[in-house]
């Protein structure tokens, strides 16, 4: 995307206090996470690619600027979304990945730029690129033993994925045996799933004629018709596929990724015939221009361009960082609009008593795809773009159903047209909604919340399905429909609810099986799922508890801390009682992944009588396992916290990081007295100074390669 089209920002980073970035980083990262969910296991996506886009580049932008922030749980350490529970699950041998973005020429220059300073490389030293259309579709990995397919399965959460081995070897493009005789033992296979635009039209004009599910576009055909239970119907559907990356392989066939490539369509496989090699950032801006020019003619949806470092052992050396690799980077393409009117302003409060405004427009069709919400972020938003019921506004999308609003068309507006009140009350249980930011310039993160906690029901129920959710206790059968059913009925309305349902049941004049809906197996299948949740692990109890901030990683840092409930327990009430100056408070924020944010979260919640009795009384029903801690890598760095201070000769500081983390060992920017290295590398300053008043153990460059065997 062009800068020009970027989504403009309330507060630029710049300014923003290390209290606001913190907070902002807190928001983003709970908001990515619904996005992801949505869009990677529901194929119902909220909010448009460049709104995504546009929030991911926030928390990019926050973290480089304060590193120190970087949370455990960051959108950046994270890929897709968990596989959903409908299908069988496969783990992945090596992980699938997703890709960083360049919205405009600037980013892909500074990618090639970033690309050889990482391996020192000299302007004169050669290094290609192979450039392809970035399709929009739905990944895959599929795995060949002995050259026949064998499994199949989506991305996932990147680690896990759904098996759609059976709907896979429907696809008349995907080979059941791959051919040539250099195919290698195990290849595992990755590309993407997509329909054709006129297969996508064909098929919706088949599905309103028969009274179905018309689809929004192109990318949900293909991804719902691969998750359908009944292969028969995945086979009627006309998908297609392209080959582009691999997994696990027992034998490489290239070192170089279009040599792969090419091994791929020699094996049967169908790969993309517009893949070029490229020798500069010339080069490549000039066939991302192609490419956009030809877009419309191709046939399909692409919503980018995709480079990748040719040679197989530049990419080795370059690894990984966070959720992406280093030598790849996706060039997406700029957001399409349109105009339409603004006819309300919805405010839905959600389980953490946020209040979040949602335009309801004339609907409209943008990009091919009819749109009648998009999101309007907060209050601020509305201000400062001066967004009122009535007006003409300019919306965005980039592929997806909910746009962005990128203007209001002033001339345009309705006589009498006034600015719009954001409330102060919670439009669900009426408590005081107040205002969660600071009111000075410069201020991020702005929200108003509802004060009403666990008395206002969109709070109470949210809080309940995310008690159950997979991540969480993970009841079968209790899923979000069941829990709003319940919540409703009053049956369920605290966590501890949930575990005294078949006492209660069987006392009541009118017990599950004989509601309608419900059946005798069915009630004792949810109630017999329920008695296997009695034992949890304590990483899966922090996180269900639903505290601000306190996501799946953070959750698992703090139950790796502490191992068991009664020793978190203990920590978290001793920072209660002794406030934010006290030693216990310190012991929490000093533990990696844990910042201010998590602690002034944690004491927050223990520090309400109605939490407290609400933990209390689910822990007299359910029994809390302690954390088990597992080592990953095993090596002499494994579990220690290494600082690289000063110029590294032999290697850059970021390839030494990557490779110190690859053998498990933690890489921390400041030094402390949990420091176990400090590598120090030529003009080395105040943190060697450190170190040494710590008596942390000092290596030199040489020193660290030996110890870590390279």
């Amino acid at each position: 995307m062009s800068k020009s089209k970027k989504k403009p920002e309330l507060h630029p980073v710049e300014e923003l206090s290390e209290s606001d970035a913190a907070a902002e980083l807190a928001r983003l990262a709970a908001e990515i996470a619904q996005h992801d969910l949505l869009y990677y296991q529901s194929d119902a996506p909220e909010i448009s690619d460049a709104d995504y886009d546009a929030l991911r580049q926030r928390n990019d932008a926050i973290e480089a600027r304060f590193p120190a922030l970087v949370r455990a749980d960051s959108p950046s350490h994270r890929v897709g979304a968990p596989a959903s529970e409908t299908f069988a699950k496969v783990r992945h041998r090596v992980p699938m990945l997703s890709l960083g973005n360049a919205f405009d020429d600037v980013d892909l220059t500074e990618f090639a730029a970033r690309v050889r300073r990482f391996l020192s490389f000299k302007p004169e030293d050669a290094l290609a690129f192979t450039a392809e259309p970035k399709i929009d579709g739905l990944s895959i990995s599929i795995r060949y033993e002995e050259g026949r397919l064998v499994e199949a399965a989506t991305r996932g959460d990147g680690a896990e994925g759904e098996n759609v081995t059976a709907n896979v070897r429907t696809i008349g493009e995907i080979p059941h045996t791959l051919r040539g005789s250099n195919v290698p033992a195990v290849a595992e296979i990755r590309g993407e799933i997509y329909m054709s635009h006129a297969d996508f039209a064909a098929l919706n004009r088949a599905q309103a004629e028969a009274g179905g599910k018309v689809f929004a576009n192109p990318r949900n055909a293909a991804a719902g018709s691969l998750r359908q239970l009944d292969s028969s119907i995945t086979a009627s559907r006309p998908l297609c596929f392209f080959a582009y990356a691999w997994g696990e392989m027992s034998d490489m066939p290239a070192d170089t990724q279009k040599g792969m490539v090419e091994a791929f369509a020699k094996w049967g496989l169908p790969v993309n015939p517009l893949m070029q090699l490229c020798e500069s950032a010339d080069e490549l801006l000039a066939f991302y221009a192609d490419i956009a020019d030809r877009r419309a003619s191709l046939g399909y949806d692409i919503d980018g361009v995709v480079y990748k470092v040719n040679r197989l052992d530049l990419q080795e050396r370059l690894g990984f960082v966070s959720r992406s690799p280093r030598w790849a980077i996706a060039h997406k393409f700029p957001a399409e609009q349109a105009v339409t009117v603004l006819r309300d302003i919805e405010i839905q409060v959600g389980r953490t008593g946020s209040l979040t405004p949602v335009a309801k427009l004339e609907p409209v069709t943008v990009g091919g795809v009819v749109v009648s919400n998009a999101t309007l972020h907060n209050e601020d938003e509305i201000a400062r773009k001066d967004i009122r019921i009535g007006d003409t506004v300019v919306v965005q999308r980039a592929g997806d159903v909910i746009p962005q609003i990128v203007r209001v068309m002033v001339e345009k507006r309705p006589a009498g047209a006034e600015p719009y009140q954001f409330p102060k009350t919670c439009p669900i249980c009426g408590s005081h909604a107040v205002r969660e930011a600071d009111e000075s310039p410069g201020a991020g993160g702005v929200v108003r919340r509802c004060t009403g906690g666990l008395v206002c029901p969109a709070q109470a129920k949210e809080r309940l399905k995310h008690f159950v959710s997979r991540l969480a206790f993970d009841i079968e059968g209790l899923g979000e429909e069941k829990i709003a059913l319940f919540f409703d009925e009053g049956l369920i309305r605290r966590p501890a609810d949930i575990f005294t349902l078949e006492t209660r049941d069987n006392a009541s004049e009118v017990p599950l099986a004989k509601r309608k809906g419900f059946g005798a197996k069915s009630v004792e299948k949810l109630l017999r799922a329920i008695d296997a949740r009695r034992k949890m692990p304590l990483d899966r109890v922090i996180f269900a508890l639903g505290i601000r901030h306190v996501g799946e990683t953070t959750a698992k840092d703090l139950a790796r801390a502490y191992q068991t409930w009664e020793a978190f327990r203990s920590a978290v009430d001793a920072a209660v009682a002794g406030g934010k100056d006290s030693e216990a408070y310190a012991d929490i924020d000093a533990i990696e992944g844990i910042g201010e944010t998590v602690v002034d979260a944690l004491v927050d919640f223990f520090s309400e009588p109605h939490n407290i009795e609400a933990v209390d009384d689910l822990l007299s029903h359910v029994q809390v396992t302690p954390f088990v801690r597992q080592t990953v890598v095993e090596s002499p760095v494994s579990g220690k916290t290494v600082v690289f201070t000063g110029k590294l000769e032999r290697m850059g500081r970021s390839e030494a990081k990557a490779r110190a983390e690859r053998l498990g060992a933690k890489v921390s920017g400041s030094v402390s007295a949990k420091t176990d290295y400090l590598v120090a590398g030529a003009d080395a300053g105040s943190k060697l100074k450190n170190a040494q008043a710590l008596g942390v153990a000092v290596l030199t460059e040489d020193e660290w390669l030996d110890l870590i065997g390279t």
